[in-house]
């Protein structure tokens, strides 16, 4: 997998602080363990200091070196409850609610990124994806610039049957259901930074239909078009392709054919589905009939970077998500 060790050396070269609050589970544990000790980030531990070092002596993994803040004594809890507090308070947040959610790992964790003592965060080990990504919105908010917070996966191709070795961005896969032609825009340009981000290259947008340049007439394919032009009429100088197939997408005989005056011409590294449905579907199926090697879902619009991890996730899995989330706080920060 060259794209992620090229991940992997880049976070290394710039460690971000990253903060865990899922501890006292072993796959975690072991991520942040080996995070630490080959240097792609500084980790914080969030949760019950007697959890987590039982864990430890279980698994028989070191806490050396690893910052732990536990919410029921750490000596930042009251910072944290404070401004958890002067956050909330706006959305009804009492004094004695906030002292009871401070002392939940999910949200100590987030305050730590919203305070700036923590650069992202990662969880979805042990949390559902809505209590990640609500935590998330609440505690760190979503970018200046960003219309949504939507997310993605980067999809690996690592195979010796895949057509090139390497990765893409499928966007959105995880999150935003049905999203108007605004927020499709907005979805492929966060993408699109994504792909800067991670795969280290200039992206190639498919804004992908069952249409192809006009080829059938319907208000879904409507809204593909019109998401297409905002992005253009943002980022002119972004490859892009309107209503297209994703045969013609991604092999250029196909495209030459069906989309002569192409921008992408049929190499797109960037796929925008036009719905939930659509993107979910579709990188399951990449993954359990292509072999892709699928990391996500990940999260893009936020402030800071906060990532879901599925819950089915491997050690190896977190591990890759803190290098990916380490890389992703240099186009935040």
């Amino acid at each position: 997998m060259r794209l992620l060790d090229n991940i992997i050396e880049a976070a290394r070269s710039q460690p971000a602080t990253i903060v865990l609050c899922e501890a006292d589970d072993p796959r975690v544990l072991a991520a942040a363990r080996r995070a630490q000790t080959d240097g792609i980030a500084h980790i914080i531990l969030v949760g019950s200091l007697p959890a987590i070092e039982a864990c430890a002596q279980q698994n028989a993994i070191s806490l050396a070196g690893l910052r732990i803040e536990d919410p029921a004594h750490s000596t930042l809890r009251p910072t944290m409850e404070a401004q958890l507090l002067r956050l909330r308070a706006p959305k009804g947040m009492t004094t004695e609610h906030a002292a009871t959610q401070i002392q939940d790992p999910l949200c100590f964790a987030n305050m730590l990124v919203h305070s700036g003592i923590a650069d992202g965060s990662v969880a979805g080990a042990v949390y559902s994806t809505a209590d990640v990504v609500r935590c998330a919105l609440q505690l760190i908010g979503k970018a200046p610039e960003a219309e949504l917070v939507s997310s993605f996966f980067l999809m690996l191709m690592c195979q010796p049957h895949h057509p090139y070795q390497g990765g893409m961005i499928f966007s959105d896969c995880g999150l935003v259901i049905d999203p108007n032609a605004e927020q499709l825009a907005s979805i492929a340009q966060a993408a699109a930074q994504s792909a800067r981000t991670l795969l280290q290259t200039e992206p190639r947008i498919a804004m992908l239909s069952f249409s192809t340049a006009g080829s059938a007439h319907h208000p879904a394919v409507d809204k593909v078009i019109k998401a297409a032009q905002l992005v253009k009429q943002r980022c002119p100088d972004l490859a892009i392709d309107e209503d297209i197939q994703l045969d013609a997408a991604l092999v250029p005989a196909i495209a030459a054919r069906k989309l002569p005056d192409s921008h992408v011409k049929g190499q797109a590294n960037v796929l925008i589905f036009p719905n939930l449905e659509a993107g979910n579907i579709a990188y399951k199926a990449a993954e359990r009939l292509g072999q892709l090697t699928a990391i996500g879902p990940l999260l893009q619009g936020l402030r800071k970077p906060a990532n879901d991890l599925s819950r089915g996730c491997s050690s190896d899995d977190i591990y890759a998500v803190i290098a990916i989330t380490s890389l992703q706080t240099l186009s935040t920060s």
